[in-house]
């Protein structure tokens, strides 16, 4: 069936989403823009929204695979995706399995330090303020998430922690950190929780297991190298490229 991209709804600084005409679905397209900082720093970089199309797909459909509900219904092109619509909640959902980033600088926890236990934190979705850390206190306050929501959000994000871990490690790679957004499908008989956004090295921390080399965003964000071989090497692992993708992301 042909899915006919409609009224454009939404650009961020990553993606684009379009209508499609019916209700429960959207497309997303992924653009060839790198940004950092919240926009402070940008770059376009050619190939970058294909190759995060191709690895969102691979690590949507691993997860769907094992019950860990995601938006994701079915890749349209090297840069579109057919997606399911859902209302967003209004938090970036973080999960940290090694001090990096804002945590070491926050509270001054050296980088690479493993932490006991796998730590959520939750971020308000809002550039203008920087997408400030919240409480489960405040989420409830105001509104944002119901109690019930908070403990699914909580179960979502645990779970695919430990399944991208071991996904991550079988091909040398460890997961220091992720982010994931979450929202309400009404496709089914009352709310449910499914991730949305989508999961690539744009919002992983993915060091070489051995090597601690970065393959993520942090290589264009501390000036590390190409973020276009970084990405590939990680597609490459799981050899998720057809040759026509590769001439693209070049």
């Amino acid at each position: 069936m042909t899915i006919k991209k409609k009224k454009k709804l939404y650009e961020g600084k990553a993606k684009i989403l379009y209508s499609t005409g019916n209700s429960y679905s959207l497309i997303q397209h992924f653009k060839d823009e790198a940004t950092a900082f919240n926009a402070k720093k940008k770059e376009v970089i050619e190939g970058k929204g294909v190759l995060n199309n191709f690895l969102s797909e691979f690590f949507m459909q691993k997860l769907n695979s094992v019950n860990v509900p995601t938006h994701f219904i079915r890749r349209l092109n090297m840069r579109e995706q057919l997606v399911e619509k859902c209302d967003i909640i209004p938090l970036e959902v973080v999960v940290r399995n090694i001090a990096a980033g804002s945590l070491s600088k926050r509270l001054g926890i050296e980088e690479g330090k493993r932490l006991p236990r796998p730590l959520v934190e939750f971020y308000y979705k809002d550039d203008s303020l920087n997408d400030p850390l919240v409480t489960e206190s405040q989420i409830s306050t105001f509104e944002w998430a119901t109690e019930t929501e908070l403990g699914e959000i909580f179960e979502i994000a645990l779970r695919t922690n430990d399944f991208l871990c071991g996904l991550l490690s079988a091909v040398n790679l460890t997961l220091v950190d992720f982010k994931i957004e979450i929202g309400r499908s009404f496709r089914s008989e009352g709310e449910k929780l499914i991730i949305a956004d989508e999961i690539s090295p744009d919002t992983c921390r993915l060091w070489d297991s051995k090597t601690k080399k970065r393959l993520d965003k942090d290589v264009f964000r501390l000036n590390e190298g190409s973020i276009s071989i970084a990405y590939t090497e990680v597609a490459d692992r799981f050899d998720l490229l057809p040759k026509n993708v590769r001439s693209a992301v070049r």
